[in-house]
């Protein structure tokens, strides 16, 4: 993996980059669709290759579970098991260590679950997880890590990032095949010296990336951005940052400034099956009685598929009546909202226009409800 930093913004700390791989080349900010199960939910690769995804997200406890990484290693890896030729992430299984609290116990040397599937048991090591990943061919791998609740005390997040730190050097040293690029995380919980601590010994031990991990988990967005920033001013230039499962897009723009490079998030695909949608000018629910007889397209200055064919009013029909194609059409339009925002993000930061146009999104675009045709952000 090779990263290149191409063009600094020159009032924030916004960046324009190229992640190059031997299989595909990224450009940064870049937003990466979730695919838990080696699917974005309701979308074909083809599909999102079209609205130009780059990189995709896999999770490795859940792939371990099913369909396990035998066969996805007997059958050629993750990449030819799903039809993608592009990147893949995986992430370690470290947020499920949050998620899946219930069924879990850490330990010094691991995580042991217990399924959430059959009750089976299962134990996690950063060994094993590296090696989990490292059959499948995963482009980038997140090291094990413990993800805390918020609130947490100072003591639990001093303990995670103890645990977190050991994990990362025992994964460095299990991640000798040379496959992926191997990314350290900073975990810390809301403590700034926590934080800077974990930082600083992972930029010792020398990780090809930098992902910040921990936030969006139930905090205050303005501590969010706080801790964000904070952590990304700790990460070295000449490498990739990535924020991990951080996803409105006033948070990416946000974080953008900050200088973070790589998102993921489930919420545009999530909200989406749920009915809401992303727009240029602000969020529409389509299920809402207003759009009944409405003929404009969710976004009239989106040219994706769903905006290009059909109108509001038809989705709402769709969405009412529990149709699949409603999730789908839905999915489409909010997966090239993400994609197109982080164009246009590219674009502001090439042609010096960034600060501005962030200040005006971050400020306009949590209240803005896209039912008349207004002057786009995008």
């Amino acid at each position: 993996m090779v990263f290149n930093l191409m063009k600094k913004d020159f009032s924030s700390s916004a960046r324009v980059a190229e992640i190059r791989t031997e299989r595909f080349t990224v450009r940064t900010p870049v937003f990466m669709p979730v695919g838990t199960l080696g699917t974005v939910k309701t979308l074909s690769p083809l599909e999102l290759k079209e609205l130009g995804a780059s990189v995709i997200l896999g999770n490795t406890y859940h792939l371990y579970l099913r369909p396990g990484v035998d066969v996805i290693e007997r059958l050629g890896g993750l990449h030819r098991f799903i039809s993608w030729n592009r990147l893949i992430l995986t992430d370690s299984g470290g947020f499920q260590v949050y998620s899946l609290s219930p069924l879990r116990r850490i330990k010094d040397d691991g995580v042991e679950f217990r399924s959430h599937i059959d009750g089976s048991t299962h134990f996690f090591t950063p060994e094993l997880v590296v090696s989990i990943q490292e059959r499948m061919g995963s482009d980038f791998i997140m090291p094990l890590d413990w993800c805390i609740e918020y609130p947490a005390d100072y003591e639990q997040a001093k303990r995670s990032v103890d645990l977190t730190l050991e994990w990362a050097f025992r994964s460095k040293k299990a991640h000798s095949s040379g496959k992926g690029a191997l990314f350290g995380i900073v975990q810390g919980g809301m403590f700034e010296d926590l934080r800077k601590l974990c930082a600083e010994k992972l930029v010792d031990m020398g990780f090809e990336g930098y992902a910040v991990g921990g936030l969006s988990v139930g905090e205050p967005k303005a501590l969010m951005w706080e801790m964000a920033a904070f952590t990304a001013s700790l990460l070295p230039e000449d490498k990739p940052r990535y924020l991990m499962g951080v996803g409105k897009p006033e948070d990416i723009v946000f974080c953008v400034s900050c200088g973070i490079d790589m998102f993921d998030c489930v919420l545009p695909t999530r909200c989406a099956r749920n009915g809401l949608l992303f727009t240029s000018i602000g969020k529409i629910r389509i299920k809402n009685r207003s759009f009944q007889y409405d003929e404009l397209p969710p976004d009239p200055f989106c040219d994706c598929y769903t905006c290009r064919n059909f109108s509001r009013a038809y989705l709402r029909h769709l969405f009412v009546n529990d149709e699949i194609l409603a999730l789908r059409l839905n999915t489409i339009h909010n997966i090239a909202f993400y994609l197109r925002l982080m164009e246009v993000i590219r674009e502001r930061i090439r042609d010096g226009s960034f600060s501005a146009w962030a200040k005006r999104f971050v400020e306009t675009y949590p209240s803005l409800e896209g039912l008349e045709t207004e002057e786009p952000l995008l």
